[in-house]
């Protein structure tokens, strides 16, 4: 039980720090939050957990597929931000989010991808 209270709180003050540096800095911020922080920390733990390499190895290798549909979100969160307004922009961006994980799952399962 320590172990994961422990996980908790470092993963929570590295995405509450990454936030607060947003406020002060929006480049800083974006440059924290584009860092892969989460999957480091997941592929630490699950190291640390003694997980089988292969876990590991399979863990990045299906971030990095699943991190290719987000990237339109992004593109599309500002323009919809400052035309509808957060609440909507982020629901208009999940889905976006969504459709373009199905979109890519399909284009990519030829290939022997399977993300879903």
């Amino acid at each position: 039980m320590p172990w994961i209270v422990t996980k908790y709180l470092i993963t929570a003050a590295i995405v509450v720090a990454v936030s607060e540096v947003a406020k002060r800095s929006d480049r800083l911020g974006a440059l924290l939050a584009s860092l892969p922080l989460v999957t480091l920390l997941a592929l630490t733990w699950l190291h640390l957990e003694k997980q089988p390499a292969q876990k590991i190895t399979q863990h990045a290798w299906y971030t990095f597929w699943y991190v290719v549909p987000t990237l339109p979100m992004f593109l599309a969160f500002p323009r919809l931000y400052m035309r509808f307004g957060f609440w909507p922009a982020l629901g208009l961006s999940a889905l976006i989010t969504m459709a373009s994980f199905a979109l890519f799952a399909w284009l990519v399962r030829p290939w022997g991808i399977k993300l879903f």
